[in-house]
């Protein structure tokens, strides 16, 4: 319970746990993972404030949203979910969520997951299916905070519709499960991946070792990690050619001595997690002189 007179105090959040594919059986539900800034809302009375995965204060940022927070029927209240922006084909897009908080206040959405305290009451202890329950009664429709909603089916026939429609994946949630700060195999997360193009800028063999393709933005130069290598051994044959013909200089800052460096003008096609930054389980499929 609160104390009179005692602000609402942010909670560490509780983490999914990334797996290959989401988990079947009736205990679970499935829910689309967006593509933008894990936040939390937390309410007492007119005093909203909103922040970031790991704890900072962010309200400044997002005015529009704290608006939207304050029209919420409740006196007080913390709240999970993500803040994102939706593209044209109405996914979420965290290229842009960047740009929407310095210049598009109005593009910015809350997507609620979670009710982990309520007008005093601390519901972390409630299973997920009874606080989501609450949740969904307490938001209004046509707002900027929304729902997520659950989806029907398995966790594969959801996995598939996800990764068709361009979504970054599933989260999977055991519906009877409490909400335990930190990282939590009672949330599943399964990405999708895609295929991107990157600028190539260098092979790197050690002995005993695997292999990696260096990569880097198209058009930025700015690098975003490294990918496997394991294409098939004629096509590992022709890159290292390929190499040894483009042999160049390291990039400036970049010290990795058991790398070969190569001019500007391979392209790389690498396979990689959706949704990430920076490259991240990433491998090399193809590749090509530009």
């Amino acid at each position: 319970m609160r104390k009179a007179g005692e602000r609402l105090k942010f909670i560490q959040p509780l983490m999914p746990t990334l797996v290959e594919k989401p988990p079947e059986g009736e205990g679970w539900i499935h829910e689309v993972k967006f593509d933008g800034y894990r936040s939390q809302i937390v309410i007492d009375d007119e005093d909203v404030r909103i922040f970031t995965r790991r704890g900072l204060d962010w309200t400044a940022k997002y005015r529009d949203l704290v608006e939207s927070a304050k029209r919420l029927n409740v006196q007080r209240a913390i709240i999970d979910g993500e803040i994102i922006v939706l593209n044209e084909a109405g996914v979420s897009d965290f290229g842009e969520l960047r740009k929407a908080i310095t210049r598009r206040q109005h593009d910015l959405y809350f997507v609620a997951f979670d009710l982990l305290h309520l007008n005093g009451h601390d519901l972390r202890d409630m299973p997920l299916g009874d606080r989501r329950e609450v949740l969904q009664a307490m938001i209004p429709a046509g707002e900027r905070i929304q729902f997520s909603e659950a989806l029907p089916g398995t966790g594969a026939a959801v996995f598939h519709l996800v990764e068709q429609a361009g979504f970054e994946g599933v989260v999977s949630k055991r519906k009877d499960s409490k909400y335990r700060s930190g990282s939590s195999t009672n949330w599943l997360k399964t990405k999708a991946y895609m295929i991107s193009e990157y600028d190539l800028l260098g092979v790197e063999r050690e002995s005993g070792k695997p292999a990696f393709a260096l990569m880097a933005e198209r058009g930025t130069g700015r690098y975003v990690g490294s990918a496997f290598i394991t294409l098939n051994r004629e096509m590992r044959e022709r890159l290292w050619k390929c190499v040894q013909e483009h042999v160049g200089t390291a990039p400036k800052g970049m010290k990795r001595p058991a790398t070969q460096w190569v001019k500007p003008g391979l392209i790389a096609r690498v396979k990689h997690l959706r949704g990430e930054e920076d490259l991240r389980h990433a491998s090399l499929q193809d590749f090509r002189e530009e």
